[in-house]
């Protein structure tokens, strides 16, 4: 059998390396050689599931420590632990497969059964039940998804599909927990769970800070000058906004519980609208009437800018 590989190597980490480290090597290799963007591609198929079993021993504490130990390897699987083969074999003659190590007392077919026992454990032998491994995995989400929730269908690298459950309010790098899809157990234990890493893709026009969103609003010049209703995008959809006469670009607007719908112990954020005047082409009446307009109190916008230099 092969000799699994070391994991910090399959990663490209230190064995200094901190849990956040390990996070984002093992996401980096995910999204390189994950089978969704690599259809048909064995060698692709083969780095994603190292990568993931990598990732599964070294993101668990408990693990980790056990493999720097030198209690188990690679794999997971527990190292021999007693006597071996070889302490036998360096007793005394006559002593080396008597029962007990009492010299001279003959070979026993049962002395074999305690050898063996005593190399591998016991408790091996009796197949103790053990939980299936959790496997990690990661899903890439739309930013609206991810906002108001949804549910989305995973392929995983053994053909089998998940369905997962996004909630509303997911955050970017947040991980997801299906429970008993990991790995089968071991002599009738139960199975381990699916752990899923949620990236978010971008949006085009929100931006996300924490349950609040933030989107730049264009309006037209007569829009600021004079006010009124406008239809402003919000993740659940469009709704209608006031704006106040003599809105500069910059102003800053909110509408209440219009960000991330309320999850959890989390109330509904809100969504904040900043003006930005475009002025488009201007036709020949709007420049006529610049030409000869003359304002009541002048205003200069670059006053501050100029008191700075």
């Amino acid at each position: 059998m092969a000799k699994p590989d070391d994991p910090y190597a399959t990663l490209g980490v230190q064995r200094s390396a901190t849990q956040d480290e390990i996070r984002k090597a093992y996401r980096k290799l995910a999204r390189q050689h994950h089978p969704d963007l690599n259809p048909g591609d064995t060698v692709a198929e083969a780095a994603f599931k190292k990568a993931t079993a990598a990732n599964d021993l070294l993101s668990d504490p408990d693990k980790r420590a056990r493999f720097d130990r030198g209690e188990i390897d690679a794999s997971g699987q527990e190292k021999a632990a007693g006597p071996s083969y070889r302490d036998y074999a360096q007793q005394g003659a006559g002593q080396r497969y008597s029962r007990a190590g009492t010299p001279g007392s003959g070979w026993n077919p049962e002395d074999l059964n305690d050898i063996f026992g005593s190399m591998f454990g016991q408790g091996q032998r009796r197949g103790a039940p053990q939980r299936g491994q959790d496997e990690k995995y990661a899903l890439r989400c739309a930013f609206l998804d991810a906002v108001n929730g949804a549910t989305q269908r995973l392929t995983l690298p053994d053909g089998r599909t998940l369905s997962v459950k996004i909630p509303a309010g997911t955050k970017d790098g947040q991980t997801l927990r299906l429970r008993g899809q990991g790995a089968e157990g071991v002599g009738g234990g139960p199975a381990g769970d699916a752990l899923i890493t949620v990236t978010t893709k971008p949006h085009p026009y929100f931006e996300r800070r924490g349950n609040d969103i933030h989107v730049t609003l264009p309006v037209t010049i007569a829009e600021a000058v004079l006010g009124g209703p406008v239809q402003v995008p919000t993740p659940q959809g469009p709704v209608k906004m006031k704006i106040p006469a003599g809105s500069d670009s910059g102003t800053e607007l909110r509408l209440r519980g219009r960000g991330v719908p309320a999850h959890g112990k989390q109330d509904a954020g809100n969504l904040y609208a900043k003006l930005s005047v475009v002025i488009g082409a201007p036709d020949d009446a709007l420049k006529a009437f610049l030409a000869d307009w003359t304002p009541t109190d002048p205003v200069n916008p670059r006053a501050a800018m100029e008191d700075e230099t």
